[in-house]
């Protein structure tokens, strides 16, 4: 049953991974594009990314029934669980600088979700695109170290 249950995990973990590499796709499209439904559609896209990224948190969180208790700072708490090794249980999902790029993704997730009557700085979105980026080349490194720490 272990082995089936660790088959799962890693399908569901590499479906979410490829949910997210397809974001970032769709973002190269629109990173070399200015203006204001360029910048609109950039914001809309890294909003997408965070919430791919939950995806993927909550299939980990799932798997090893990490529930959350405060369901009022739910998306800060799932953030923050996948920076924990729970010994004995799994080790942690992410390094610490994915994790303060990712709290600062969802920190504009949250702003962009409530943003109804606000003008989107296009400077400010391309801040947050800079740390998209760089979180780009790390995440898939915590990943593989994860489903290694798992299996071991």
């Amino acid at each position: 049953m272990e082995k089936e249950r660790l088959a799962l995990l890693k399908a569901e973990i590499y479906a979410r991974v490829k949910e997210i590499d397809s974001i970032y796709a769709k973002l190269d499209d629109r990173k070399g594009k200015r203006g204001r439904i360029a910048t609109e559609s950039l914001a809309y896209q890294l909003h997408n990314l965070y919430c791919a990224f939950e995806d993927l948190f909550k299939v980990v969180a799932d798997f090893f029934d990490n529930n959350i208790e405060d369901k009022t700072r739910y998306h800060a708490e799932l953030l923050k669980r996948m920076l924990l090794t729970i010994e004995g249980v799994r080790p942690a999902l992410l390094s610490e600088e994915n994790f303060v790029l990712l709290n600062n993704l969802r920190s504009f997730r949250h702003f962009f979700r409530h943003a109804y009557s606000y003008e989107l700085d296009e400077r400010k979105v391309r801040l947050v695109l800079a740390d998209a980026t760089k979180l780009r080349e790390l995440y898939t490194a915590d990943v593989e170290v994860f489903l290694k720490g798992y299996t071991s």
